[in-house]
């Protein structure tokens, strides 16, 4: 499949999730609680609920998105023959960047709705029916069934299984672009594999690795939860190094970040900084 057709298939199926919302209309939810929990939100000073909001950044905020976006447009560009590196053609930098936030802002806005949607559907269902004992995501979608009904049930199992065909290739990608870029390998999903044959060697073993551990006796639901927490830490020096990067002249020349956006980007990094040490503090205690 060529990397045009390849990228479109993966922006269609993104549809999918919104499979999620739908099951959110097909479970009975109490919306005041749910809007005034969104709207006036309950902290708690424990080490459970700072660990939990780590989480939860770290699958919003996750650093390999910093390589998958940061790659994908550099892939682009390297595939578009009219389109070149914006510190060679500077001209070319207001609609690229008009384009890049529209897209990151859309993508974010509907990532934060389909979160909230599998958060609002879970807690409503599950939790409020005393399941809280779930070990995979087939578990979740079953235990649906006798509560919310066989239409939860099955809009639920799409999005579960959309999710996977979705996710799959993007995180293994991440790490076959963040090794190959690191390694300076010939890298690329425009490039066929016998042009790129380490790149889609990290890609396969990552899959492979994702899959291997299915058939292990680890929780999945434990494993992702802890790997967002681990997404959560590592975010931190990430977004700090990049902040400095972004923000310096000698490294990004007239493109360098400033002004509001770059005081959001450090608030951003600031308030990550804050929760993960909040979070190791109440450990400690």
């Amino acid at each position: 499949m060529s990397y045009e057709h390849y990228v479109r298939v993966l922006k269609w199926l993104t549809l999918v999730l919104f499979a999620y919302v739908a099951t959110l209309f097909a479970t009975k939810l109490p919306w005041d609680q749910a809007l005034l929990g969104v709207f006036v939100p309950t902290i708690s000073w424990s080490s459970a609920f700072f660990t939990t909001l780590v989480a939860i950044f770290g699958t919003t905020i996750s650093p390999y998105l910093f390589f998958w976006q940061a790659s994908q447009e550099a892939e682009d560009e390297r595939v578009n023959k009219h389109a070149k590196p914006l510190l060679r053609a500077p001209w070319q930098a207001g609609e690229e960047f008009s384009r890049i936030r529209a897209d990151t802002l859309t993508g974010m806005a509907f990532s934060n709705v389909i979160a909230l949607s599998i958060i609002f559907t879970t807690a409503a269902a599950l939790l409020a029916n005393g399941v809280s004992n779930i070990e995979s995501s087939a578990q979740a979608a079953e235990a649906l069934r006798p509560i919310a009904g066989e239409f939860a049930f099955i809009l639920f199992a799409i999005g579960i299984i959309g999710t996977g065909l979705l996710a799959v290739p993007v995180l293994a990608g991440s790490a076959a672009y963040a090794v190959g870029e690191t390694l300076h390998w010939r890298v690329g999903l425009a490039r066929k594999p016998r042009e790129a044959a380490s790149f889609y060697g990290v890609l396969a073993a990552s899959t492979l690795l994702g899959a291997g551990i299915t058939l292990t006796p680890l929780n999945p639901v434990q494993a992702l939860y802890w790997s967002a927490v681990i997404n959560g830490v590592v975010a931190v020096p990430v977004m700090i190094v990049m902040m400095f990067i972004a923000s310096s002249p000698k490294a990004m020349g007239k493109l360098a970040v400033g002004g509001w956006l770059r005081w959001l980007g450090w608030a951003a990094t600031g308030g990550m900084a804050l929760c993960v040490a909040a979070m190791a503090a109440l450990w400690v205690a």
